[in-house]
């Protein structure tokens, strides 16, 4: 039996906030993504995470990129990573980690994807990333993975048309091969659970299906864990956030939504507004 998720359980997790809280209290999120040529994506999770409540938001990506990142969302905390021994002291600081949107699979996302995994931060993984994680499997509890069913099945070691046959028990494969929280993107959309049978999201619409949309995904569960959420509840809760700003995003039309259109619901919807 699959348990659905709602728009009241985003209310319940979130409480009001208190007068004195500052952006210390919200967490403190570490994207790392943005490879040569892709910096989009990097910038998408970056802007998701703060319109989802965040406290604050570093983004490690290409030095090419950085100035670029940095212009379009001043918000944002940008820095241009050389190589993994850049990344220590981003690492040393952040209560979350996401990695993987525009990450690419070169020698320096390899390196950056092994630093993430022996660090000790709670991460999301998504895109390349899990692309990565296919070529060195391992388990982690404090891990939420996010795969599409392309994703899925290289992790699997099968296909896309095997995962979708076989959504629910692709997402029981995936939370006992690598651990953690798994959540397996698509129509929709399952959310594996430490207590219980998994969760299923009827939000949404065609109109997501559009480049970035992951790369959002990816940045409100972040955010949320960074507010202190349990990784699980905070992947259901992001699910549900995701797919309803989908869905306010929708009421103009379906055909030609971006991403973009996507993180100007978020506020709307953390807020019930």
């Amino acid at each position: 039996i699959l348990r659905r998720l709602t728009d009241d359980a985003v209310a319940d997790a979130l409480p009001a906030r208190m007068r004195d809280a500052h952006k210390g209290d919200f967490g403190h999120i570490l994207v790392i993504g943005g490879g040569k040529g892709m910096p989009g994506a990097a910038l998408l999770c970056g802007e998701a995470a703060l319109k989802s409540g965040a406290g604050r938001v570093s983004v490690a990506t290409d030095p090419d990129h950085a100035a670029e990142i940095a212009a379009s969302r001043p918000e944002l905390m940008v820095h241009g990573v050389e190589g993994p021994d850049d990344i220590e002291s981003l690492l040393a600081i952040a209560d979350v980690i996401a990695i993987g949107p525009g990450l690419g699979r070169s020698a320096w996302a390899t390196e950056l994807c092994n630093r993430v995994a022996a660090s000790s931060s709670p991460s999301v993984w998504d895109a390349d990333a899990l692309n990565l994680l296919a070529d060195t499997p391992d388990q982690d509890e404090r891990r939420v993975i996010t795969p599409h069913p392309g994703e899925a099945g290289r992790l699997l070691g099968s296909s896309a048309a095997t995962v979708q046959a076989d959504r629910r028990g692709a997402l029981a494969a995936l939370q006992t091969q690598f651990g953690g929280v798994v959540v397996l993107k698509g129509a929709g959309t399952l959310v594996s659970s430490n207590s219980g049978s998994p969760f299923v999201c009827s939000s949404g619409n065609p109109g997501m299906a559009a480049p970035g949309m992951g790369d959002v995904l990816t940045g409100i569960i972040a955010a949320l864990m960074g507010q202190g959420l349990r990784h699980d509840l905070a992947a259901q809760v992001g699910v549900q956030v995701h797919a309803s700003a989908g869905d306010r995003a929708a009421t103009r039309g379906e055909r030609g939504m971006i991403a973009s259109d996507v993180i100007a619901e978020l506020r709307g919807v953390m807020n019930r507004e």
